[in-house]
Formats: C-alpha cells, sequence, structure tokens
C-alpha cells in the first residue's frame, strides 16, 4: 500500500506539471512495482520427494512464502512417482492451476507433452534440457559459484592435502558443483587431491555415512557433503564438512562440524514466474540465471563458530571473489563432466 500510495502523490504532481514523460515512466513503474499484487493465481508444487527433501524444500520453501506473502493460492503434492507423475500434472492442469512448479528429471519428454496440451497452463520445471513451446521454462540449481568458494576455503583448511566429496547421482547438477569445489581448492592449494564417491541414491545416510567413513579411512580430514548422512561422518570422524543446498550447519547437526555450506534460493525465480504469469507474458525460458549468485539464487552461508578458524586473508579473498562474481567480472566455469578420484 506504501507503494500505491507513492505513485499517487508522484501520479498527481506530474499531472500538475503536465510531464507526459514522466506520466509513462510512472505508469511503467507502478505496474511493475504491483505485479505480485495483482488477482491471486493458483500454483501447484508437485514433487517426487518428501517436502523435508532438501532438493525439493527449497522449491516449497518459496512458493509457500509467496503464498504468505498473499500472492499465490498455493497446493501441492510430495512423494510422487515418476509414473504417476503425468498423471498429477494433468490433474492439477484441469483443475485451473496457472502455474506448476515441479520436476522433470527422468521424464522431460513426458512433461512436455503435458505442457503442450496446455497452453493455458505455465510449466516451471527442473529440467536438464531447454526449453520447450510457449510455456515450459526449465530451471536447475546452478550453485557451483559458491561451491568454489567453499573450496577456496577447504583447500585452505586441509593438513593431509586430501579432501572428500560424496554425492548422490554423477549427473551435471551434482557434477557441476563438485568440479567447481575442486577448482575452488586448487586454485588456493596445488597439492590437494580429492576422493569422489556417489552412493547411487538422493537420499540414503546411512548409506552416504559409510562412504564418507571409507574415505576418511584413506586420509581425506575435509569432506564434501552433498548428501544427508556426511556431517554425522564427520562428527564422528572429528573432521569439518562443507554443506550443500540447505544450511547444514543449522539444519541438519552441523554445529562445529560445518564450516559453511553453499546455499540454494528460489524465492527470485519463483516471484519472477508468478510476476510473468500474472502480467500474461510467461513464456519458455531457462532461469539459470535466477538460481545464480548475481540474481540472489545462491549464496554462502554464514561461517558460525568456524568464523574466528578461518584464515583472514582466506575469507577475505572469497569476500572479494564474490562480489566480482556478483558484478559480473569473475566468471565460475560450469562444467557438468563426472568428475574422478585423483588418489
Amino acid at each position: 500500500m506504501l507503494k500505491i500510495a507513492r505513485f499517487l502523490t508522484r501520479l498527481t504532481s506530474a499531472l500538475r506539471h503536465r510531464k507526459s514523460g514522466m506520466l509513462l515512466a510512472f505508469f511503467a513503474l507502478f505496474s511493475m512495482s504491483t505485479s505480485l499484487y495483482a488477482a491471486k493465481i493458483t500454483v501447484a508444487g508437485i514433487y517426487t520427494q518428501p517436502i523435508q527433501q532438501k532438493w525439493d524444500a527449497r522449491l516449497h520453501l518459496a512458493l509457500k512464502a509467496a503464498a504468505d506473502a498473499g500472492h499465490i493460492d498455493y497446493k501441492y503434492s510430495e512423494k510422487v512417482a515418476n509414473t504417476d507423475y503425468v498423471r498429477v500434472l494433468r490433474e492439477y492442469a484441469n483443475s485451473g492451476v496457472k502455474l506448476i512448479v515441479g520436476e522433470a528429471f527422468g521424464i522431460s519428454r513426458e512433461a512436455r507433452k503435458v505442457a503442450k496440451d496446455y497452453p493455458e497452463v505455465a510449466f516451471l520445471m527442473g529440467d536438464p534440457f531447454k526449453p520447450s513451446g510457449d510455456n515450459f521454462a526449465v530451471f536447475d540449481n546452478y550453485i557451483h559459484e559458491p561451491c568454489y568458494l567453499m573450496g577456496i576455503i577447504a583447500g585452505s583448511m586441509t593438513k593431509t592435502n586430501k579432501i572428500g566429496m560424496v554425492g548422490g547421482y554423477p549427473i551435471g547438477e551434482v557434477n557441476r558443483l563438485f568440479n567447481a569445489f575442486i577448482a575452488g581448492a586448487k586454485s588456493v592449494n596445488p597439492k590437494a587431491e580429492f576422493k569422489v564417491t556417489f552412493i547411487g541414491s538422493w537420499f540414503d545416510p546411512p548409506k552416504a555415512k559409510e562412504a564418507a567413513f571409507a574415505q576418511v579411512e584413506s586420509g581425506v580430514d575435509v569432506l564434501y557433503a552433498e548428501r544427508a548422512g556426511v556431517v554425522d561422518a564427520a562428527r564422528t570422524k572429528g573432521i569439518v564438512a562443507f554443506g550443500n543446498v540447505n544450511d547444514m550447519n543449522k539444519e541438519e547437526n552441523g554445529k562445529d562440524v560445518v564450516v559453511t555450506s553453499a546455499l540454494w534460493h528460489m524465492e527470485s525465480a519463483i516471484n519472477y514466474a508468478i510476476e510473468q504469469v500474472k502480467a500474461g507474458t510467461f513464456k519458455a525460458e531457462d532461469y539459470r540465471d535466477w538460481t545464480m549468485m548475481a540474481k540472489g539464487g545462491a549464496t554462502l552461508s554464514p561461517y558460525y563458530e568456524f568464523d574466528t578458524k578461518i584464515d583472514a586473508d582466506i575469507k577475505q579473498k572469497v569476500a572479494d571473489l564474490s562480489a566480482q562474481i556478483k558484478a559480473g567480472s569473475f566468471t565460475v566455469e560450469i562444467n557438468d563432466s563426472e568428475p574422478k578420484s585423483t588418489f
């Protein structure tokens, strides 16, 4: 309401002075600033995992925030198997929702066919491939930039020069994070070596924990916890870890273990999609930039109890590079190839 009041004040002033150009500018500003406040639309989230699972949780939290702010009505389905996913997509599309947010990994072709059958519905789907048609937009979690920054810290903290990494599957969205982490570590510690293990599951904490134990036995003294279970292993073995997607220091019992985490934020992307749907301008596009640091889609968590344990020069280097990344003057390479162990 404050924005509207300011707009009316400026509009009155512009009318008094008959400045038509200013009027047009204010109309444009008013339209942009109030697009989220337009009539609510109904948005559906469809998740293959429980909403507590960190990847789906980031989508759920962003949509819930939009609903709590009064911008949308939000409904969702969780634990939807790929074999049921198309059916659920069609049910929501038939129910009158205006935007569907979900994940099309493994069913990309089928999901695109559904979108083609419902041109009046906007689809924003996690998908490794390109946008499709007029209404199938795609996203992925491009948090490789804070992963590079984490690597810098990890490379400076290892004493054995052996760093372990435990992930789910060797697919692009995981590979790019590991490769960026490795590049960051080697930028400050060329002697660093890496042990890479994929457990073949998105959620199997005991298996991830055992993989981490095996890595520690091989000499690893720093771990990248791409999957749940690794932090527990680090705690048991008395070494540090780095988190992934959510704040694993606070959310996964990581106090005194997790130095920092590469965070994924979907709020900017979700709000942009909602604005586009309300304005009638939604189109098939790649939302990659909305999940990167410049647009607020990725950050590093605080250092918490490790703040005084990280070398001051390293902290300054991370801060400087963060600013350069956001400004576009430093680019972290996107490398989706499968990383391999080096020892």
